[in-house]
């Protein structure tokens, strides 16, 4: 066991111990040194923890508030979901996004005609710190998803389709990504056309390996169902030419295609290289729950003719305007070493 003794020069008075077997320790550089440590120790920490607005005690603060205080409308973003017939997996989706940071509001395009929204059900479950609005259509139409209402008060939109949750990293992911492309659809789901030997278009998964890129798969699509964009796009697939719209209308099919077109036509108008349509970022927790629903409907990707649907609008839509406007990518972003070459061998 060490001995110590103290040592009280007169002069100085620096007051230091010496212990045996131990070096010298000044008191007064051990009391400076110390509690400088502890707060460059307490600042790392801090710094890795999430904003507050990020946990679930943003949450639970916004909660407390009467007035349920909204992060700003150009930094935040508002949700646009169009249902039908799944009203039990609707309020599942619904509870589950009220988490999100970021989000402004959700607006749920209401497509079941004989029936009324279930506003006073969602009331009655609240208090809610994001406000839900029902709009209620007077036909079961695709489209009807992208019209630019005028509840939306923020520029990016995040459209999901009424059987998919999205997980909320996910979707926090994904809005940091939507800023840097902005002009572009950021999204889960990405898709691409293939031309065919008989110079035809057709429809293809993003799996489809293609022989002449080594480095990964290539699509030029990314599907609305699950993606970011510029609310100013619905205002573009508004005034898209009629025949467009009646191609939506006759396959109830293909509005998603459509926006892509939208969206590479507005690309083509800036100088430069050659960019997609979408931008595909790589989810880590995203899930179908169409088989949770009670009604039992099913969405229409289990028709068999979906898919000769899709690769009849793919053509169709190259002849409305005069050309293919869709261009290629293989760059996938990743929460986890991003960018990186999308191929479906490594996705897991």
């Amino acid at each position: 066991m060490c001995s110590v003794r103290t040592l009280i020069p007169f002069k100085n008075r620096v007051s230091t111990i010496r212990v045996r077997g131990c070096r010298l320790i000044n008191l007064r550089r051990a009391c400076v040194i110390v509690p400088l440590l502890l707060l460059v120790v307490g600042a790392v920490l801090t710094s890795l923890l999430p904003s507050s607005e990020d946990s679930i005690l943003g949450v639970f603060r916004r909660q407390s508030n009467s007035s349920f205080a909204l992060p700003p409308r150009e930094n935040s973003f508002t949700i646009v979901m169009q249902t039908y017939n799944r009203t039990d997996v609707l309020l599942k989706l619904l509870n589950h996004y009220q988490a999100v940071s970021r989000l402004h509001q959700i607006i749920i395009v209401w497509n079941n005609i004989a029936e009324l929204p279930p506003v006073k059900l969602w009331d009655s479950l609240g208090p809610h710190p994001i406000s839900v609005i029902f709009k209620q259509q007077t036909s079961n139409r695709m489209r009807n998803r992208l019209q630019p209402f005028a509840e939306i008060e923020t520029d990016a939109v995040l459209m999901l389709d009424d059987d998919t949750l999205v997980s909320l990293p996910d979707i926090r992911f994904a809005y940091s990504i939507w800023k840097q492309f902005p002009d572009q659809i950021v999204g889960f789901v990405p898709r691409k056309h293939v031309t065919t030997v008989s110079g035809v278009y057709s429809y293809g998964s993003f799996e489809l390996q293609d022989p002449d890129m080594g480095g990964g798969d290539r699509y030029s699509m990314v599907l609305v169902g699950a993606a970011f964009f510029h609310r100013r796009f619905l205002q573009q697939f508004q005034a898209q030419p009629p025949e467009v719209h009646a191609l939506v209308d006759e396959t109830q099919n293909c509005d998603d295609i459509a926006m892509n077109f939208v969206v590479a036509r507005d690309l083509a108008r800036v100088p430069g290289p050659h960019r997609s349509a979408g931008v595909f970022v790589k989810p880590v927790d995203l899930r179908n729950l169409e088989k949770d629903a009670s009604s039992g409907y099913l969405g229409m990707w289990h028709r068999a003719a979906h898919l000769l649907q899709r690769s009849h609008c793919l053509n169709r839509l190259a002849q409305i305007y005069g050309g293919m406007p869709l261009h290629y990518s293989n760059i996938m972003i990743s929460q986890f070493g991003f960018p990186s070459y999308g191929n479906h061998r490594s996705r897991n």
